[in-house]
């Protein structure tokens, strides 16, 4: 997906990971002066897609990567792993894992007192299914990169969007979990079609969805995080390339700094 020149059909949705992994590399680089970098991934396909996208980020400086170690998704816990990661004398520590293990490495880290600068991806940053699984006050100080509203955190609980999501949810979805943020990534694709379809008008053949598709210019959609858009042309088949750093502070979720264009870090 995103090639358009190999695949012309195909077109993803979400910031893909490499560039999302690129804008944590950057961030640690500016973030500490000599640091040394331990990564836990999980071993396959998309745990090294963010691995490959962390390494390019560090270009040159990739040697500031101590200690590397994956894991497979059968096995039971990561305690091993995580004991390997920490007495590499490490002081930043890249979590690639999906929620089951990020939560174990968080109270893992916990238990050894270890307390590097700990990020996570942004698939398993959710409130509900890692961070209380792990213990929210083990949490605290987590850095990771957002670009969609998660339901489960408490700074959205007004939010208009957010409430309308729910609805929603209950009228249309009501076997679904609204603690789930992939249910929110499948709504806002969703609303990204409607605009093509939209814009396709009555000529809805292949060609022309695919058209409509790679011609998405500034596109606003109510759960993506304030500020960021959809964008797509004929040569850019990555709709969200925009993200926000943010950090947990034991109730939620804390977005700093600017939107970050990960189109420009590719």
């Amino acid at each position: 997906m995103g090639r358009p020149e190999h695949y012309p059909w195909t077109i993803g949705f979400q910031p893909y990971y490499q560039a999302e992994a690129r804008i944590y590399a950057r961030y640690v680089l500016q973030t500490k002066s000599s640091p040394k970098i331990a990564i836990l991934y999980q071993n396959d396909d998309y745990g090294k897609d963010f691995v490959k996208g962390f390494k390019d980020g560090l270009g040159d400086k990739a040697s500031l990567i101590v200690k590397e170690v994956s894991y497979e998704v059968t096995d039971a816990t990561i305690d091993s792993q995580m004991v390997a990661v920490q007495s590499s004398g490490a002081d930043v520590f890249f979590n690639v894992s999906i929620p089951k293990f990020a939560a174990q490495a968080i109270r893992k880290a916990s238990e050894l007192g270890w307390k590097p600068l700990h990020i996570i991806n942004q698939p398993a940053q959710s409130v509900a299914s890692v961070l209380i699984p792990a213990g929210l006050d083990k949490s605290v100080g987590l850095v990771s990169a957002g670009w969609l509203k998660d339901p489960t955190d408490p700074q959205w609980k007004d939010d208009p969007a957010t409430k309308e999501w729910l609805a929603w949810m209950k009228r249309y979805y009501p076997e679904g979990s609204v603690q789930d943020v992939n249910n929110v990534g499948g709504y806002t694709a969703a609303q990204a079609l409607v605009q093509v379809l939209r814009q396709c008008g009555d000529d809805l053949t292949r060609e022309n969805v695919m058209r409509q598709v790679a011609n998405l210019k500034d596109l606003e959609l109510p759960m993506l995080l304030p500020g960021i858009r959809v964008n797509t042309s004929p040569t850019d088949f990555y709709p969200v390339e925009q993200m926000q750093l943010m950090r947990f502070d034991g109730k939620q979720w804390v977005r700093f700094g600017e939107i970050i264009d990960a189109s420009r870090s590719r």
